[in-house]
């Protein structure tokens, strides 16, 4: 560590280089610049201020909470205590009740259910300026302004008498509660239970957010109508480092939204209540699911091609993995595993992100000739987020330059200490080019998920999740799936996030039909009426009416959050930062992709290249090949469309012609990522600068009628040209800067004198010059700004 740079070391605490400098400076080190070597003292100071700064954050949450629950306590005891507010509620609607209808004996039961009669004889009822008598007798009653009359008009036909009306006492109750409410003005107060908290600890909060586990710290932001910017000052004053684009856990979204007086509902996915309970004597042992996750070029799908025997790397664009690919295996030792590669390069953490939630066991994989590298901690951290245990490869030991103490060092400092040191972290060296070690690393994975005791209910109706969808020609929408319980057959009714279908076929990775999929199994079905989003829960449901309610209530959720989420009602607390929004450029783009993980991923990837002067908008994206409408969707809002594995129809090819939209084909998303930042960078606008041209120093001074002031001047360096703006220097300090008013040689004006020549200089609406000033010319040039300069 001590011979890292400040910007590796600042990557580590997740935090930039030019913050990491300002705090090593404030705690008296005096690094020069992000390039100077970090100091074990600096890096120790660095960590212990953190560590107290995290502990004082703790220490303020928890002060906050107690003092909001003793306020709660306060309050309740207030309520239930003899000397408060008098009577009840209900003791007020019984004497209204009694008032307005003139009865005695009120019923004994509160919900009980009561004819309201009409008054009858003297009373005027509900009529302005009523008389007495019934309706019938036409002396008053009804709600007609004057005499009588009843309900109908005089002379007309007569009504047949209707019956009595029920009214329940307890909607009565609730109806004026609300009333009174609505006249007062005032919120009502909820209260919310902590979670993990005992039966008498609530927190009284003003409002209840509905929130989702892995919501970003901007999805928060509008959730509770902050800016993310707000937001993102309160996390780092937690304790925590985030960017708008960070996904947070439940328990930091709780702690947030107490923070501003908010408590949170968790949603529960539509279709909760069809799912069948697993019996526990029905359960057997299933197949564990295995994720291997780390670096991008580390040997992950090799590792892969060795234990199945296929070349994966030689299908896929640039030898990087871009799609999930789910597999099934059998050890030599008869165990059945099932693996889940994810892509290793960085634009796919949210991929990582979803194969550590479906998986049981983390194969880490850490080429030997390399390091622990940026995404090799993310991945770690997926798989701590997930509980999931890890199981650390070792590859590349082939490799004459490989070192595997030092990559075992270098996972130390993350927190996964190796067995071979005490630690509880199966480290096991292999090569996927030799072989070497693979089958060690398949039994310790065995063995690592027997100690799990994975079991299923194979007796129930399949539940499971989506690891990828596409379309295919012939074929309509498929689904990679991986069952977590239960059982699906062909014919079976599927539910899969808002689409929905009966299983047509069921396939394996190697394309053999298959009857079915038991718990651990994953496999390709179709037969729904669309791409699902990689990651939606799959479900098999009882029938097809079934089938329509559940997805039909999720689309219109969907719809709700599409029309909410890129608009926004102004306020007075959000108009400054819309107005502000205005001043961005945008570069819209369409995606279309083959497989809906990565449309999601290139969607997410692009949209957190920010900047503060521009930014991308997605205007549309799905899965599929590039359409007549992409083309006129982007022709309208001025977009390009990038095609990720997809190409335009000749129609959609002739309209985008005449439209003249832009489309891009590419095959691997990092050439994505950098042709979408070099389109950005032109949306910059330029930096100016000043490029010195020439120096002169002035000899003497001459005073001409009608003009001024005029410097003789020797020029010294460069050049002097009559265009250019100048800096008068005195004594080392700049005195004043304008246009040259003229520029001669003798008597004749010029347009540039040359070093080693002397010249007359007249500055513009300046005549204080004096023998021994210097003036420095220069002109302004635009240089190309970069998303990284700002």
């Amino acid at each position: 560590m001590a011979n890292k740079r400040i910007y590796e070391v600042a990557r580590t605490f997740g935090i930039s280089s030019e913050a990491f400098v300002k705090i090593v400076r404030e705690l008296r080190f005096t690094p020069k610049s992000h390039m100077s070597v970090a100091t074990e003292e600096m890096i120790a100071a660095v960590t212990r201020k953190f560590d107290i700064e995290k502990a004082n954050a703790k220490k303020d949450i928890e002060h906050k909470k107690k003092m909001k629950r003793d306020q709660a306590r306060a309050a309740a005891a207030k309520r239930t205590s003899p000397s408060g507010a008098g009577g009840s509620l209900g003791d007020f609607v019984k004497s209204d009740s009694k008032a307005a209808t003139g009865t005695t004996k009120a019923p004994a039961s509160s919900g009980t259910k009561f004819p309201l009669k009409k008054p009858s004889g003297g009373g005027g009822g509900f009529r302005p300026g009523g008389g007495g008598g019934s309706a019938r007798s036409g002396g008053g009653g009804g709600f007609r302004p004057g005499g009588g009359g009843g309900f109908r008009p005089q002379g007309g036909p007569r009504k047949r008498k209707r019956k009595g009306r029920s009214v329940d006492r307890a909607e009565v109750s609730k109806s004026f509660r609300s009333t009174m409410a609505q006249i007062s003005g005032s919120q009502k107060t909820k209260k919310y239970r902590r979670r993990g908290a005992t039966a008498d600890e609530f927190i009284e909060v003003q409002n209840i957010v509905k929130v989702t586990e892995f919501m970003t710290v901007g999805e928060l932001a509008k959730t509770l109508e902050l800016s993310p910017g707000e937001l993102i000052k309160k996390i780092i004053e937690l304790g925590q480092m985030a960017t708008i684009n960070h996904r947070l856990d439940i328990d930091t979204i709780e702690m947030l939204c107490l923070e501003y007086n908010f408590g949170i509902e968790q949603e529960t996915e539509i279709g909760e209540h069809i799912k069948e309970i697993q019996a526990e004597g029905e359960q057997v042992k299933r197949p564990p699911v295995v994720t291997v996750m780390g670096h991008v070029d580390h040997g992950k799908t090799s590792l892969l091609d060795y234990i199945r025997d296929a070349n994966v790397v030689s299908g896929e664009s640039g030898a990087i993995t871009q799609h999930i690919g789910a597999y099934q295996v059998k050890t030599s030792s008869g165990d059945v595993v099932t693996f889940l590669d994810t892509p290793g390069h960085e634009a796919f953490t949210a991929m990582r992100a979803r194969g550590a939630q479906v998986t049981d066991v983390v194969i880490l994989v850490v080429a030997a000739d390399d390091n622990v590298m940026p995404q090799t901690i993310e991945a770690i951290d997926h798989a701590k987020a997930a509980k999931a245990p890890i199981v650390v490869a070792i590859n590349k030991i082939d490799k004459p330059e490989a070192n595997v103490e030092k990559v075992r060092q270098g996972l130390a400092t993350h927190g996964l200490s190796p067995e071979d040191w005490g630690g509880d972290t199966p480290m096991v060296p292999i090569s996927a080019k030799t072989g070497e070690g693979i089958d060690k690393l398949l039994e310790i994975v065995v063995l690592t998920a027997d100690l799990l005791e994975l079991k299923a209910d194979p007796c129930i109706r399949a539940q499971g999740t989506i690891i990828e969808s596409r379309l295919e020609k012939g074929r309509g929408p498929v689904a990679t799936v991986l069952v977590t319980c239960g059982s699906v057959a062909v014919g079976d009714i599927i539910v899969a996030g808002v689409n929905q279908g009966r299983v047509r076929t069921i396939i394996d990775d190697g394309g053999k039909q298959l009857a079915g999929l038991k718990p651990g199994d994953p496999g390709q079905i179709t037969g729904l009426n669309g791409a699902p989003q990689a990651g939606d829960s799959f479900l098999v449901v009882p029938s097809e009416s079934s089938a329509r309610e559940i997805t039909g209530k999720r689309q219109q959720i969907k719809r709700e959050y599409d029309y909410r989420r890129p608009r926004g009602h102004a306020t007075l607390e959000n108009i400054f930062s819309r107005i502000q929004d205005e001043k961005i450029k945008e570069l819209p783009l369409v995606i279309k992709g083959d497989v809906d993980g990565s449309v999601e991923v290139l969607a997410e990837t692009l949209s957190a290249i920010e900047h503060d002067e521009v930014r991308v908008r997605i205007v549309h994206k799905g899965v599929g090949g590039i359409t007549e409408s992409d083309v006129l969707l982007a022709s309208t809002s001025g977009a390009i469309i990038i095609g990720f594995h997809v190409g335009p129809t000749p129609r959609a090819r002739e309209i985008a012609a005449r439209e003249q939209v832009d489309i891009r084909r590419y095959s691997v998303i990092y050439e994505v990522e950098d042709s979408v930042r070099k389109a950005l960078e032109g949306l910059l606008a330029p930096a100016f600068e000043e490029r010195h041209v020439g120096l002169a120093e002035v000899r003497d001074v001459f005073k001409a009628p009608k003009v001024g002031m005029i410097a003789g001047c020797h020029v010294k360096d460069g050049i002097i040209k009559r265009t250019n703006k100048v800096h008068l220097m005195r004594d080392g300090k700049m005195v004043f800067t304008g246009p040259i008013d003229s520029l001669r040689r003798f008597k004749d004006d010029v347009k540039e004198v040359q070093s080693g020549f002397e010249c007359g200089i007249h500055i513009e609406n300046f005549n204080d010059v004096k023998v021994g000033d210097t003036i420095e010319t220069f002109e302004i040039i635009e240089v190309a700004r970069t998303l990284q300069e700002g």
